[in-house]
């Protein structure tokens, strides 16, 4: 057949080809119809192809297999380019019968299952240079689904795991012998695929986990390998770039079961992503996370030092977030215990941002308060950051550091702690009244509740007799008459001096309670285990 280079095919604008039209558009119904409706004269025609998938690369295979009259070698290194070209070529049966390119690719498609690993991720990656032609001709979903097919399911790197597969019973089995290099070869088995897929994009990466998640592939191999390629990305990639990687990264983890998501690689994430000025909707998706395992994270998480423009020297509004978030889970009335270990570091994180001079009142009130009652069964170590607060902060009004104080809920301080309390000058006398009233008021009712007992009314002495040194003591007495007979407004040295005797008196009655509550129990026990009727009683009192 004599070839004529009679029609200019621009792909593109990246580059130009001279080819037979004749040729062409014997095997393309797209230029047949083009040249068709041409009513130019000239023998020499051109033709410019926009948005043409794969470039010049792949329009220069589409010709080779005009020219070799409807034959080419299909194989997984060309395949996506040669089948994504036909289908925007128009190369199949109306234009000709059996040398359909298009049909052709759709067939050695069918043999995807047997390809290599390599010839899988050579497909893949030509998919993700032919987006979104690729994505439209479903050409980009078999390519995932074979690929996730061979990934595996669970992970093997837990210490006994309990599976019949055959290459975890070497585990199973010798848990308490073998070595840790045992365990590292089972996790290197359900990870050796993160390295081959960081050729990926974020886009690809995105459908790529969807995928796992509805093959249910185990969710804590999910999150180990998103962690993995949002680290080993960041090495090459720039500014911008890496804000898309950390926004889509999150987006994703935020698919899976939150309990099979590392809270400290979360953290990691988070200062990451606070140095990129990521959008709104996935900060909140990442903030979001963290709380609903906020009881999992360890002091140094929270210490994220401030953004630009703020003067506190660490973020306390993202720790302010971050409790709202926990809260709002439901977790005060459902897991007490988790409610108990968050209290307590958020105790230890106020111990450490106490200091800060430019921490506003307000905001050291605010994380004070943001726990609810229940959740602390102690407040000493909230007093003993207020103290520190207060001792920093010296420029405070007496109405300031009430306001502080009242957060205290004072049944729950420690007798130590209310003698420091009681003897702290820095901090208002009225505080240190209600942590000694509220402490004789537990006395009172202590007392109250040994006197109804029946061992104690069988005692030679009662409550009203207990004495000190020869001072009597009547359960009933008010004790908080002490408290109500101060005169707040004199002068703080003989207040101070009224707390130290009521403290003295507290002080007596909590070590007298303390010997009778034992000599209760003994009594208790000897009761139990006598068998005769008769029986001596002990003395309660000395």
């Amino acid at each position: 057949m004599e070839v004529h280079c009679d029609l200019e095919v621009d792909v593109n604008g990246e580059e130009s080809f001279m080819v037979d039209k004749k040729i062409i558009a014997s095997y393309s119904g797209k230029l047949s119809k083009l040249l068709g409706k041409s009513k130019a004269t000239s023998r020499n025609l051109k033709v410019v192809l926009h948005d043409f998938p794969g470039g010049a690369e792949s329009f220069e295979l589409i010709s080779r297999f005009c020219y070799n009259h409807g034959s080419t070698d299909i194989t997984p290194s060309n395949i996506s380019l040669l089948y994504c070209a036909a289908q925007f070529m128009e190369m199949n049966n109306s234009v000709t019968g059996t040398h359909n390119l298009l049909e052709k690719a759709e067939k050695s498609f069918e043999a995807i299952r047997y390809w290599t690993w390599s010839e899988l991720l050579m497909a893949l990656k030509q998919c993700q240079d032919l987006l979104p032609a690729a994505n439209s001709l479903s050409l980009l979903e078999k390519c995932l689904d074979t690929l996730v097919a061979r990934l595996p399911l669970t992970s093997e790197a837990s210490p006994c795991p309990s599976t019949s597969s055959p290459d975890s019973s070497g585990i199973r089995f010798s848990c308490d012998t073998r070595s840790t290099e045992s365990l590292k070869t089972s996790s290197s088995r359900a990870t050796w695929w993160f390295e081959d897929l960081l050729v990926l994009g974020p886009n690809l990466v995105e459908m790529l986990v969807k995928s796992m998640i509805s093959r249910k592939l185990d969710h804590v191999i999910i999150s180990r390998f998103l962690f993995y390629y949002q680290k080993s990305k960041f090495y090459t990639a720039k500014s911008d770039a890496k804000r898309t990687i950390v926004e889509r990264v999150i987006d994703m983890l935020y698919m899976l079961d939150q309990s099979c998501v590392s809270c400290k690689s979360l953290f990691g994430i988070l200062r990451v992503a606070l140095n990129l000025n990521i959008n709104k909707s996935s900060r909140n998706k990442l903030e979001c996370m963290i709380g609903s395992q906020l009881d999992q994270a360890i002091l140094d998480n929270l210490l994220v030092p401030s953004p630009r423009g703020i003067n506190y020297l660490y973020d306390v509004n993202l720790v302010l977030r971050l409790l709202k978030s926990f809260l709002s889970g439901g977790i005060c009335q459902a897991l007490p215990a988790r409610l108990r270990r968050v209290a307590a570091l958020l105790d230890l994180y106020m111990a450490e941002v106490a200091p800060d001079p430019c921490l506003k009142p307000s905001k050291f009130v605010a994380l004070a308060t943001v726990m609810p009652d229940s959740a602390r069964d102690s407040y000493d170590e909230l007093y003993h950051a207020m103290d520190m607060y207060i001792e920093v902060h010296a420029g405070l009004s007496e109405e300031e550091k009430m306001k502080i104080c009242c957060v205290l809920n004072y049944e729950k301080l420690s007798s130590q702690t209310c003698i420091h309390l009681s003897q702290n000058k820095k901090f208002p006398s009225k505080a240190a009244v209600q942590a000694l009233v509220s402490q004789q008021l537990k006395l009172k009712s202590l007392l109250r509740a040994t006197n109804n007992s029946k061992s104690y009314a069988d005692s030679p002495c009662s409550a009203g007799e207990v004495g000190n040194g020869g001072r009597k003591f009547d359960a009933n007495e008010q004790l908080v008459l002490y408290a109500g007979k101060l005169d707040l407004s004199a002068d703080n040295e003989k207040l101070r001096a009224h707390l130290q005797g009521m403290q003295c008196r507290v002080m007596e009655l909590e070590k007298l309670c303390k010997k009778m509550q034992t000599q209760m129990a003994k009594f208790t026990k000897s009761r139990a285990s006598c068998h005769s009727h008769t029986r001596s009683v002990p003395k309660l009192c000395s």
